[in-house]
């Protein structure tokens, strides 16, 4: 059993993925669900945490609001 409290919070460092990746990636998302309505080959754009998890490790910003999730994922694939 883990005694430690576990927090993303602490440690979270910008860069941890390249400039290049982050925006290669962001665009396949992009793709992606433009191509196959709002999925990808899981077809779960509402539900997916990769793009709160590439901002993570790109940005150093840990998105866990339910709200926020949904404005960044409006933002980046049009969707709610």
């Amino acid at each position: 059993m883990l005694n430690k409290k576990i927090s993303c919070k602490t440690g979270l460092k910008k860069y941890a993925i390249n400039r290049s990746v982050f925006e290669k990636e962001i665009e396949i998302c992009k793709r992606d669900s433009k191509k196959n309505k709002s999925g990808c080959n899981w077809r779960k754009c509402k539900d997916c945490g990769v793009l709160p998890l590439l901002y993570k490790l790109y940005k150093g910003e840990l998105i866990e609001d339910k709200d926020r999730i949904k404005k960044l994922k409006n933002d980046i694939l049009g969707i709610q």
